[in-house]
């Protein structure tokens, strides 16, 4: 099935109408059904929350019923008509807040698989996951618009504006079954082209219930979005978790560092989610300020009750600075796209610096060597993952797929070692575990040791090929405002706090590290500097 055309609603000087904050229009009845069993379970919880508040963005305060009312005219608008969309893929691009929300939403009612696209990326990449997923149609808001219509143009599928698909009239809506696909997000692409890894409605809800418990969400949280829609982090730990527990989800467009700020001294944010990155931006804004606005900003952010770490592996430097700030012990998780989150830190107990912690309960992880063999404990090992949060499917690519699991496990391409119980990762398995003069070392080890040079801002350690070494150790580094270093007196500072054959061979300095959108340091790219170089 593909979907009609819709007018064009992008047309100049068209006014755009936006669904009225918390507006209570008399809608029919199969909008907003009464404990309706055949939504996915997200928004069967969000009819029992009701009439509060779920989300504020820029232009309002939107309830739980808003989003339910406005998800229903999105599945209207998608279906024109039809039954069904029998998962077909529905790519959108827009601003992070309610509408984005609603189009979720929207997508999953009228039984489409939603495939967010990536804000700020170039046409070329847009267009690369449009053509990937056979999208049957894009809906932009009024900023995106300009951008989606040439990919539709090309494709030949249609483009929907959100703010005229919240007029469409009501429509039936179908049953969606819990084993039905519901989400394509796509990895970051660091080692191959970014592949849509596909979740179904019950992996979405294993994921969020999984951190609803162990880190004991309730409806009288609040927490600030800032990071990109387009990954598991925003996505699943940050909106859809607060809203199956009926809390208030503070949406902002792009994360500013002065605003997060301001929002943590209102004192009405009790949970915090970031990359590390975004800790360290917010460790200089904090720098930066008056010692009176430190003071309050310090006093603020102690009375949050959670504050938490992924997406990238944090430097012990970072959470000991947070921590002198907040009083905060940042707890680390470890998850990716194809599986949610594996690993956390105790939310009440003692929380280990440079860890991700246990296993959440009901999912399964075990470590294996190159054959797939369990390896002894206290050695390092790959992570294979399993459980029903485990995604489904590369989309369209069956070869990727099946070498992605062996034995029913997922393979995640990360090594780890379990140190009394707590798991410690030390690095991709093909990037960060390099094989240099015969031995195994982990770049992420040399990395948190050469960030306590004092010269050292940012740092990143990859393998560069060496026909004597197998690998030679090379460090990428930003140097402190004022400061130099060579490479001779990075090897004997150096030689003090590690063996040899971990010291750095190879030094390149630069004003700013390769990251993708997560804030994630891209190896490849650093790597790709240092051939350039030689």
């Amino acid at each position: 099935m593909r979907l009609h055309h819709p007018p064009d609603f992008s047309s100049p000087g068209r006014q755009h109408p936006t669904f009225a904050p918390c507006d209570k229009p008399s809608f029919s009845p199969y909008i907003l059904p009464m404990a309706d069993t055949s939504l996915p379970e997200l928004l069967i919880r969000a009819q029992s929350h009701g009439q509060r508040t779920a989300v504020i963005d820029s232009s309002g305060t939107y309830t739980y019923n808003d989003l339910l009312r406005a998800s229903g005219h999105v599945a209207a608008a998608l279906l024109a008509g039809c039954d069904d969309l029998r998962e077909e893929r529905i790519a959108f691009l827009i601003t992070p807040g309610f509408h984005w929300v609603a189009v979720l939403w929207g997508i999953w009612r009228a039984g489409g698989i939603a495939v967010p696209l990536p804000l700020g990326s170039p046409a070329a990449e847009l267009d690369y996951i449009v053509h990937d997923t056979r999208a049957a149609a894009l809906i932009g808001d009024p900023t995106a618009l300009e951008t989606l219509r040439p990919l539709a143009a090309k494709r030949d599928v249609a483009v929907f504006c959100v703010s005229e698909m919240l007029t469409s009239v009501d429509a039936i809506l179908p049953d969606i079954a819990s084993e039905r696909r519901a989400m394509i997000l796509y990895t970051s692409g660091t080692t191959s082209r970014p592949k849509g890894v596909v979740t179904a409605h019950a992996n979405i809800a294993w994921q969020i219930t999984s951190l609803i418990d162990a880190w004991e969400w309730t409806t009288k949280d609040r927490i600030l979005l800032f990071l990109p829609l387009h990954h598991v982090h925003g996505i699943i730990n940050v909106v859809c978790c607060a809203l199956w527990a009926g809390a208030i989800c503070e949406m902002l467009p792009r994360f500013d560092a002065a605003v997060v700020w301001d929002r943590i001294a209102s004192g009405k944010l009790t949970l915090l989610m970031a990359v590390p990155t975004i800790y360290v931006r917010l460790i200089a804004a904090w720098d930066a300020a008056s010692p009176e606005r430190r003071t309050l900003l310090g006093q603020r952010a102690a009375e949050l009750r959670l504050m938490v770490s992924g997406s990238a592996a944090l430097p012990v430097s970072t959470l000991e600075r947070w921590r002198e700030i907040t009083g905060h012990t940042l707890l680390e998780r470890y998850g990716m796209t194809e599986i949610g989150m594996a690993l956390s830190n105790s939310y009440r107990n003692e929380r280990v610096p440079g860890s991700v912690g246990r296993p959440l309960p009901g999912v399964e992880v075990q470590l294996v060597n190159e054959r797939g063999e369990p390896v002894a404990l206290g050695s390092p090992g790959e992570i294979e993952v399993r459980g029903p949060n485990v995604f489904g499917e590369y989309w369209n690519k069956p070869d990727a797929t099946r070498e992605a699991f062996r034995d029913g496990w997922f393979r995640t391409g990360d090594t780890a070692v379990v140190e009394n119980g707590i798991y410690r990762i030390l690095g991709r398995t093909n990037i960060d575990i390099l094989k240099t003069g015969g031995h195994k070392v982990s770049a992420l080890e040399i990395e948190e040791a050469l960030r306590e040079h004092p010269a050292v801002s940012e740092c990143a350690v990859v393998g560069v090929p060496d026909s004597e070494w197998g690998e030679r150790i090379a460090a990428a580094l930003v140097l402190t405002q004022g400061s130099a270093l060579s490479l001779e007196e990075l090897r004997t500072w150096a030689k003090s706090r590690m063996a040899a054959h971990k010291c750095p061979s190879r030094l390149l300095l630069l004003d700013a590290l390769p990251r993708n959108a997560m804030g994630k340091v891209t190896k490849p790219a650093v790597k790709t500097l240092f051939e350039n170089q030689s």
